[in-house]
């Protein structure tokens, strides 16, 4: 099993492709071209089965999930003027509780 830790760019506050496979790089050892090639491929394969409707499930990270939305009424923010929105589809990501864990802080508790 491979774990793979990445760390935001020194200032950055995004992360960039091109980040992880720097990481991938660094931590794992192959070559820069296999690198990109390898998070290509897993990038390709997760847009490919979001593209056919699937949920796409990460063990500790969490789901991808293409959802449906209906037609439904709104509102142009600058003229008020009401509009119709066409129903379409969009993708949703759900964390695991494992990934929350390591993302969001839980306040300690005072007794």
């Amino acid at each position: 099993m491979v774990v793979i830790y990445i760390v935001f760019p020194e200032g950055g506050l995004s992360m960039t492709k091109a980040d992880i496979i720097s990481e991938v790089f660094d931590k794992v050892g192959l070559p820069k071209q296999d690198a990109e090639e390898m998070v290509e491929l897993i990038l390709d394969t997760i847009k490919r089965e979001l593209k056919q409707g699937e949920t796409v499930k990460l063990s500790g990270f969490g789901n991808f999930v293409v959802r449906s939305k209906n037609a439904r009424k709104g509102r142009n923010p600058k003229t008020g003027q009401e509009i119709e929105i066409t129903p379409r589809k969009v993708v949703s990501f759900r964390p695991s509780m494992i990934f929350k864990e390591h993302v969001i802080e839980t306040p300690a508790t005072t007794d």
